[in-house]
């Protein structure tokens, strides 16, 4: 067996902090605008309502979708690092065209879902991240890479809301260059400076990265798709067929756990609007600040996971983080007697100034007769009337709110890197850039549905019926996982190369 030598294990480690770099900033691709998509698509295009709103979350993640098994494919029989750079160079362009769909007269809506669609094809490229990782770490070393990595993505979602707070102050208005037709604001400078991250990371792609593999021992081995350095010690070791049932099961659990995230993600701008009277902008930035918080407690369950995985075992831990989950969600469903102030100044227009929580369940004729300054256009707050369950469904506290972003800050992180290590154990020595994919599809597909339920869900029935219903869904995905538990082993130990 070829033993790692020193130099080999270096350049191992710098392909693999590339890997990271690419994780991190492709979640920055998706969260710099999630705070900012609704009140930017207000602005651009006054026809489109909460449920486009849906949709264009979701299209990041069709076109996710639709890339991860691609580009896994493709990473099976070709060097990494083409769909790296293929995939990372049409994100760049998507985040472009993001920045200019203010610019057509109409339809703007649809441009905007368009260059989402793109962010999220180009972000197809975790399946190749994840598949290198796999097959460039031993199995020991295993549960410490994916949880590095998720811990990347982590950082990068929460780092994503706080760029874009801090572009807050440049304003709505911003400052417009003529010449290159270019609004820069608020809404366009995190974009850019999104492609601007891009850009680099693809130099740093050509610069660093180079092609590894080594077998669950950690011995070093050839690879597939380089003319890399290595011994055919796998070919012993790749007899055996994979336990689809719990492959399966594990992009079951690994959708449901994606599906609630971004069924979260999604309701917190429009929820806190609702329920705290918060304009566009306050809502922007005091979300942006709980996720970056959310964002600051995943790493730090990232790193203590790594830790109690060596003691309890992945299925463990995975099975304590659903549970956490299921009780964050309990904690938001509308206990109280008080209802939410009402935006009733909806049904006549919208010139009408923000008024005082006390004030705001006077009708709107009498709002009417205030003296406004001809140029005042204040934006009007609270729980729209044309969403009928504002009348009589509870508020949810603000305490409750924040309690049930703590508890799933903590499940979160810790169900979607034990998922992630169960399933690249389960798969073995194999190249696993297709089985990534689907995976990444699994969780792709779950964001699609996660923000089209719940804006459909949330606007007509309220959030009594959303919450209730991802709680149902938790429970079942608990069932599951029951039911599969002593299959979630590594392949090696399944075919008794390796103890557990």
């Amino acid at each position: 067996n070829v033993v790692e030598t020193q130099e080999h294990y270096k350049s191992r480690w710098r392909s693999i902090w590339i890997m990271y770099l690419t994780m991190f900033l492709s979640s920055v691709g998706f969260s710099i605008v999630i705070m900012s998509v609704w009140p930017y698509l207000q602005k651009i295009d006054p026809t489109a309502d909460a449920s486009f709103l849906g949709w264009i979350i979701a299209s990041y993640s069709i076109g996710q979708m639709v890339a991860s098994p691609l580009f896994g494919l493709w990473s099976n029989y070709r060097p990494r690092r083409e769909p790296l750079v293929i995939s990372t160079a049409i994100s760049v362009a998507a985040n472009c065209l993001y920045a200019y769909v203010h610019v057509p007269h109409s339809h703007n809506k649809y441009y905007m879902l368009t260059a989402r669609a793109l962010v999220g094809f180009g972000a197809g490229n975790v399946a190749v991240v994840r598949s290198y990782i796999a097959g460039a770490t031993s199995l020991t070393e295993r549960t410490s890479a994916m949880a590095n990595t998720s811990a990347c993505q982590a950082v990068g979602f929460i780092l994503g809301p706080v760029f874009q707070t801090c572009f807050t102050y440049i304003g709505e208005e911003g400052v417009t260059w003529k010449f290159l037709c270019l609004q820069l604001n608020m809404y366009t400078a995190p974009v850019l400076f999104g492609a601007l991250l891009g850009v680099i990371n693809i130099i740093l792609i050509f610069a660093i990265f180079r092609e590894h593999r080594v077998d669950d021992m950690g011995r070093q081995c050839k690879s597939i798709n380089s003319n890399g350095e290595g011994s055919d010690v796998l070919d012993q070791n790749t007899e055996g067929s994979i336990d689809h049932v719990a492959v399966v099961a594990l992009n079951i659990l690994f959708f449901v756990i994606l599906f609630v995230f971004a069924v979260f993600e999604t309701i917190a701008t429009p929820l806190t609007m609702d329920m705290y009277s918060w304009t566009r902008k306050e809502a922007v930035f005091y979300n942006g600040i709980i996720l970056s918080v959310i964002g600051i407690e995943s790493v730090i369950v990232f790193m203590v996971v790594k830790m109690l995985a060596k003691r309890t075992g992945e299925r463990a831990i995975l099975h304590a983080g659903l549970l956490i989950v299921l009780v964050g969600f309990f904690i938001l469903l509308p206990w109280g007697k008080k209802l939410p102030n009402i935006q009733w100044q909806e049904i006549k227009n919208n010139s009408i100034p923000g008024t005082a929580p006390t004030e705001m369940l006077t009708p709107f004729w009498s709002l009417q007769e205030m003296q406004l300054p001809s140029n005042h256009t204040a934006e009007p707050v609270g729980c729209p009337v044309t969403q009928s369950w504002c009348l009589n469904t509870p508020m949810i506290y603000l305490a409750q709110y924040i309690s049930s972003d703590v508890l799933i800050g903590l499940g979160y992180p810790v169900c979607n890197v034990m998922s992630y290590t169960l399933y690249s154990k389960v798969l073995g020595p194999k190249p696993q850039g297709v089985y990534m994919g689907w995976l990444t599809a699994s969780g792709s597909g779950a964001r699609i549905l996660g923000p089209v339920f719940v804006s459909q869900i949330y606007t007509h029935l309220g959030p009594r019926w959303a919450f209730s219903l991802i709680c149902g869904v938790v429970v079942v995905s608990l069932l599951l996982l029951e039911i599969v538990y002593k299959r979630l082993i590594a392949f090696s130990v399944r075919y008794g190369r390796m103890q557990e």
